[in-house]
């Protein structure tokens, strides 16, 4: 006998329970619990909880009272896309920024109430929200790394970064070859700054030793802060004379990880899927004004991802029994992060600020896509000729 029947037998002897006399009603008690072998207090039990019970439906659900509703759903969702869908953690942080530089443009549209809620929805409610939220996954890509007969001229840098000033960074590439690695097609060189996070991008033609060279100096031109030291993978683009001449002319310090360790390159490997794979995909990019405008691109992400996506940046690791367990630190932007540095000059930190004042998270998105939308339009035009 199922719960539903049994419910349906209380129901039906309760008015007539309820009528009786004691008499009566051990009788009717006798009767259900030798058809449900239940304890006779249980029975009453029930019949307790029935008579109490509204006759009639109110419309009132039971638990809790349900405080985020669809208006705040939809303006964390707003503020999820605004931020490039970032993990819960790093959004928590960035929520009231957020916020503030689209009321100050004028592009919040949602109303005080629901602005209160969402400036105080907590990081597990974020989270539960975001994974409601659906998403798109890309295919994979093709690796390009192939170890340089010259590498020997560079020094392995050998254990963990032991807090470098800022300036001290790792260096990647990623291919836009598609699916295949025949042919020409473009390349994006990214640099993470070991310290305050802050990440620049820069794209080429093939990786050649010279196209490689003028990523490097458009990276230098971008950073805030001099650059002091770059330390890139086994691959040729990298490890070549004219590169390591680039850097010894501008007292650059160069240093590679040891071939076939990825984690020695934890920090940039990462980054290459979070900054570039997710923004313009495993797509193939042989046409040279993919270059130029996947330069235009990095521009406006640059300033996305430097100024207002935080990070969280693992502390220590502790292991217990079978467990790793990391500690991060609280979730920052890079630009945060150059602001608090004692090593940066204020004369940088003063241009930052000025910069940052100009700048929305919403408009930069907007711009990337009309970006974005251009350069997958040249890709379906070559398709189509070529059919």
């Amino acid at each position: 006998m199922n719960m539903a029947t049994k419910q349906e037998i209380f129901k039906e002897k309760l008015a007539e329970y309820l009528a009786g006399d004691k008499e009566e009603k051990g009788r009717i008690l006798d009767a259900v619990c030798g058809v449900m072998r239940c304890h006779r207090k249980a029975a009453v039990r029930r019949f307790k909880i029935l008579q109490l019970r509204p006759r009639v439906w109110t419309g009132k659900k039971r638990g809790r009272r349900r405080w985020y509703g669809h208006e705040v759903t939809e303006a964390i969702r707003e503020l999820w896309e605004t931020s490039d869908r970032i993990c819960a953690e790093r959004l928590h942080s960035m929520i009231a920024e957020y916020i503030r530089v689209l009321e100050r443009d004028d592009m919040w549209r949602h109303g005080n109430i629901t602005t209160g809620l969402v400036r105080g929805v907590s990081i597990a409610t974020l989270k539960r929200r975001i994974d409601s939220f659906e998403r798109v996954k890309a295919g994979g890509g093709r690796g390009t790394t192939k170890p340089s007969h010259l590498k020997e001229i560079i020094p392995v840098r050998r254990g963990p970064w032991e807090n470098p000033p800022p300036g001290f960074g790792e260096v990647d590439t990623v291919a836009h070859c598609g699916y295949t690695l025949c042919g020409d097609f473009s390349y994006t060189v990214q640099y993470t700054d070991v310290t305050t996070t802050w990440t620049c991008l820069s794209a080429q033609w093939n990786k050649g030793e010279k196209a490689t060279v003028a990523s490097i100096e458009r990276v230098r031109r971008h950073l805030p802060f001099p650059l002091l030291g770059i330390d890139p993978d086994s691959g040729s683009e990298f490890i070549n004379w004219l590169l390591h001449g680039w850097c010894e002319e501008r007292d650059i310090k160069m240093t590679r990880t040891r071939p076939y360790m990825k984690n020695d390159h934890a920090r940039i490997e990462q980054k290459n899927y979070t900054n570039v794979r997710r923004v313009v995909g495993y797509t193939r990019f042989d046409d040279h004004r993919h270059v130029a405008l996947l330069n235009e691109l990095y521009d406006a992400l640059e300033d996305h991802i430097n100024f207002f996506i935080p990070s969280m940046v693992c502390m220590k690791k502790e292991r217990i029994l079978s467990r790793t367990i990391r500690h991060y630190d609280t979730p920052q932007t890079a630009y945060q992060r150059v602001l608090k540095h004692q090593d940066i000059s204020p004369e940088v930190k003063q241009k930052l600020t000025e910069k940052y004042a100009t700048l929305n998270p919403k408009l930069l998105k907007e711009k990337r896509d009309r970006i974005l939308s251009k350069l997958f339009k040249i890709r379906t035009c070559l398709n189509e000729r070529l059919r």
